[in-house]
Parts: C-alpha cells; structure tokens; sequence
C-alpha cells in the first residue's frame, strides 16, 4: 500500500518532483477545542489528519503538515486546554504560507477541515492566492444522517464526533464520561449545517465510526480528486 506523501518528510528534490507530477497539495487545518469530557481537544485535527494522509497515499498528492490550531467556538469560560486563533490572524495564516507554496509550483491547493463554525469557515473560504485554486472542503458537509441513529446532522462533540474517534483512535475515547447535550437557538445558529437540537455522543459506535469514515473519504475522493 502507498505511503502518504508528507511534504515535511521529503527533500526539496522529491517534493519538486511530486509537484511537477501533480501540483495539487492537501493542507489538513484542525482545531484545538473541548468537544466534551469524552474526547480529546484535537478530535477535528485527528479526523482530517487520517484523511489527509489516506487521501494522499490514495492518490499520490503531497500533503502539508497540519496546522493544529483554528477560530474556536465563543465560549462564557475558558475550556482548560482550548487554544484558538482569530479569523483573520487563520486567513493571514493561510495566505502566507500558500503564497510560499504557490511560489514552487503548487497550482491547487485542498484545504480540509472537521470545523463547521461560521468564523472558521470563512477564514479559509476568503484566503487570496495570485493564481492558484483553493478548494475547502468541509469534511461534515457530506451527507451521512442515514448513518446516524438520535441525529440528522454533525454536531460538536457528539455521535459522529465520537464514533469516528471510537474507530480512528478509540484509545482516546472515554466512553464512560459521554453525555448527550441539548443546544440553545443561539448556539446552533453558530454552525453552518446544524439541524438536530442535540448531540447524542452515548449513541457511538466503532463500527458506525467505521461506515461514517468510509463516507467521508469517498465522498470527498469522488467529488475533489477523481472529477
């Protein structure tokens, strides 16, 4: 099976080469954020970074390394843990390190990200390259309520959040400590695709984590990489 090319375990020469080949580049953008007292801060950046390296191997595209850190949720109290940056230090972020990268050749760039808050989601739909493509891909933009159970959306910390986790990294998981949640009109208002009124973590599984990752990055290899 091939391996994911990384870019920051490869030489100039090699990297130079994969680009000349195909000039496309993964950018995996994560988040560091409570997502409840289950999982892990990092559960957006471990998602994205399992895609992005699938992806990559799949498809034979170099993959940058992550950048860990995203616009957080606003919150009344600080999170222990929680680090965020604004909106436009992500978008200045971002164009910065695109401009470096579209200065050695790179011609399309796929930014992928588990995030679906507003504030996050338009850092990167407005990074500026001189003639690059940028393409975001909101990984939970895919349709996947047929594989849930108390759900018909993605929400922050909860039954998809959890299940893929269970699948991807279950040693991270704390399954004991899961509690379903409902959300306020003002705080599903913060989200793009929220529908459902709660998040049901307790209703996880690795197996549905399983059949959630599959869809995902299908769907994603089907519509960014073999269109």
């Amino acid at each position: 099976m091939s391996l994911p090319r990384r870019i920051k375990e490869l030489p100039p020469g090699r990297v130079a080469a994969a680009i000349a080949d195909d000039p496309r580049l993964i950018v995996p953008i994560g988040t560091c954020e409570a997502h409840g007292p289950h999982i892990p801060l990092g559960v957006d950046t471990i998602i994205v970074e399992h895609l992005a390296d699938d992806l990559s191997a799949e498809f034979g595209v170099l993959r940058a390394p992550t950048i860990e850190y995203g616009v957080n949720v606003e919150t009344r109290r600080p999170s222990p843990g929680n680090g965020a940056v604004r909106k436009k230090t992500l978008h200045l972020l971002l164009n910065d390190l695109l401009a470096s990268w579209e200065a050695t050749g790179v011609r399309e760039f796929i930014l992928l990200t588990a995030h679906g808050y507003d504030a996050h989601q338009e850092a990167l739909a407005t990074v500026i390259t001189a003639e690059a493509r940028v393409r975001v891909v909101d990984v939970f933009a895919v349709h996947v309520a047929d594989l849930l159970t108390g759900q018909d959306a993605p929400l922050h910390g909860d039954e998809v959040d959890t299940s893929l986790l269970l699948h991807l990294a279950p040693e991270l998981v704390n399954m004991k400590a899961a509690e379903d949640y409902s959300l306020s009109e003002d705080e599903r208002r913060r989200y793009r695709r929220v529908r459902s009124p709660a998040g049901r973590p307790t209703l996880a599984s690795a197996e549905k984590g399983r059949l959630l990752y599959e869809r995902l990055r299908e769907r994603i290899a089907q519509r960014i990489f073999r269109a």
